[in-house]
């Protein structure tokens, strides 16, 4: 399947474990604009393989007319993250997203490129900026041929840096990474609110996240789908565009 690098980018994404139940039924009936299945931080690594076999699964029954499909692999500095460059490049239906996770060099971008780019298959390439390295170096990441945007990845983020995860204490990262996406014409998709049951501070954060210049916001449970398209949908008055114009 080849996808255009100015296919529409919605601004609801929901990440779910490939492993998790009838991911099928998930990705049909799940409000996002584009469901990426993740076989990184959510899968144990005793289930990578059985993850990236049932992602196959997926991507190749997925209906005509579902939403866009992705997938998180493992970070490139991983043999996990070299083998499901392997596996995917013999997948027979690919995904047109692929979201690539401790992105810290545009070098990243490019061997995901050079690794699975063919006539008929160039996806998307989402970089995870989720380390105090990679929000040092964004305007050199940026600059990827192949990138077509990015993602804030809070939690890791916040983890290496020992902080708290709250939107006060990360806002000077958010604020890069905005900044250095503008320039570069690309989206910008912020990190999940964690508290899946509380639906009042995730508005709250999608309104800041939509006031700071994020184009949409990755949700971990269905829940908080309808939440984070009210508040990203009216942004900028039409879908963006990914890529460079």
């Amino acid at each position: 399947m080849n996808v255009a690098n100015d296919m529409p980018v919605g601004h609801a994404w929901f990440i779910t474990p490939a492993t998790a139940d009838h991911p099928c039924k998930t990705v049909e009936t799940c409000a996002a604009d584009v469901v990426v299945l993740d076989i990184e931080d959510s899968v144990a690594p005793a289930l990578k393989q059985i993850a990236r076999e049932r992602a196959e699964q997926v991507f190749a029954q997925q209906a005509a007319g579902a939403c866009v499909l992705g997938m998180r692999i493992n970070a490139l500095t991983t043999v996990e993250g070299v083998q499901d460059l392997i596996a995917l490049a013999q997948y027979a239906v690919k995904p047109p997203i692929i979201l690539v996770p401790k992105v810290e060099s545009a070098r990243d971008v490019e061997i995901v490129a050079g690794c699975l780019d063919t006539a008929a298959y160039t996806p998307q390439i989402y970089a995870l900026i989720e380390t105090p390295r990679a929000v040092d170096v964004l305007s050199s990441i940026v600059k990827a041929e192949r990138l077509s945007g990015l993602f804030f990845g809070a939690g890791d983020y916040a983890k290496l840096l020992g902080c708290d995860v709250s939107w006060e204490v990360l806002l000077d990262a958010r604020s890069r990474l905005v900044a250095s996406a503008a320039v570069a014409g690309l989206p910008a998709l912020d990190a999940p609110f964690f508290d899946t049951q509380d639906l009042a501070g995730l508005q709250r954060e999608a309104e800041k996240g939509r006031a700071l210049g994020f184009f949409g916001k990755v949700a971990v449970h269905p829940r908080q789908l309808p939440v984070i398209t009210s508040v990203f949908q009216p942004c900028g008055g039409q879908t963006a565009q990914a890529g460079r114009p």
